[in-house]
């Protein structure tokens, strides 16, 4: 019994290092510049994808505007989610916190960084192209209306969410998987739905365009619908797998700031 003892005591002191270095606060800073960083990289792309397209007279097409900011995502969580978490997405901020494999107190810093980084890359693109194609702010589609544009964002919302969710949970986790999922299911969706809205899904990916451009007037779509998309998720997450907090989970939503 002794070595089988001293091994499991063992264990038991790598995992509270583990935990120390996990919540040490000098890795904060690490994991807010992997947010501004990457949301820098996913709006860069999603709106560079349709400036540039309007730019070569429609060289980009709809379908390379839809997956171009789908395999970001993919790349961007293969590279740094073990740093941050990856979220890039205030909508999926929220969830975490809501399912409590996140922080309430990182809540406001990580908003404010995929805020600065939306800001940051809509600037990048006006600097570079202009204001072409109106910076690539998402709005209803021609023939959509504001409630159709808002009630699809709150679907397909609820179904990217629930993707990450499930991707994060200690049950199912399926590791390097989980970035190919969130990003096929961005782009399925905005294969079907981005005529609608714009098949945003991320208040981060609408505001920032929306400040730099000037255009405000649709941005309640993009914060109400993703927001409720968030909540319907969470609510579903719970009853499929009831409340989490377990140690995957955490590490997938908060990364380990290695």
């Amino acid at each position: 019994m002794g070595p089988v003892y001293t091994e499991h005591i063992a264990l038991s002191e790598r995992e509270r290092a583990e935990v120390r270095d996990f919540e040490n606060p000098g890795h904060e800073w690490r994991r807010l510049f992997g947010e501004l960083l990457g949301t820098y990289l996913l709006v860069l792309v999603a709106v560079g994808a349709g400036v540039v397209d309007r730019a070569s007279g429609g060289l980009v097409g709809e379908g390379g505007k839809v997956v171009a900011p789908a395999l970001m995502v993919t790349a961007v969580i293969l590279f740094m989610g073990t740093v941050s978490g990856a979220h890039l997405n205030p909508a999926v901020t929220l969830a975490f916190a809501l399912r409590r494999d996140f922080p309430w107190r990182r809540l406001p810093g990580y908003l404010l960084a995929q805020l600065l980084g939306s800001v940051a890359a809509a600037l990048t693109v006006r600097a570079l192209l202009g204001m072409r194609g109106g910076l690539g702010a998402t709005r209803p589609g021609a023939g959509f209306t504001e409630l159709q544009a808002v009630l699809i964002e709150v679907l397909l919302t609820a179904g990217l969410v629930s993707v990450v969710l499930g991707a994060a949970s200690g049950a199912q986790n399926i590791g390097p998987l989980a970035a190919i999922a969130a990003g096929a299911y961005i782009a399925l969706a905005g294969l079907w739905a981005g005529p609608v809205s714009g098949a945003s899904m991320n208040p981060a990916r609408s505001i920032g365009p929306a400040l730099i451009g000037g255009d405000l007037g649709s941005c309640w779509i993009y914060l109400l619908g993703p927001a409720a998309g968030a909540l319907l998720a969470v609510g579903a997450s719970v009853l499929l797998r009831g409340r989490a907090g377990d140690r995957t989970a955490e590490r997938a939503a908060q990364g380990d700031g290695n």
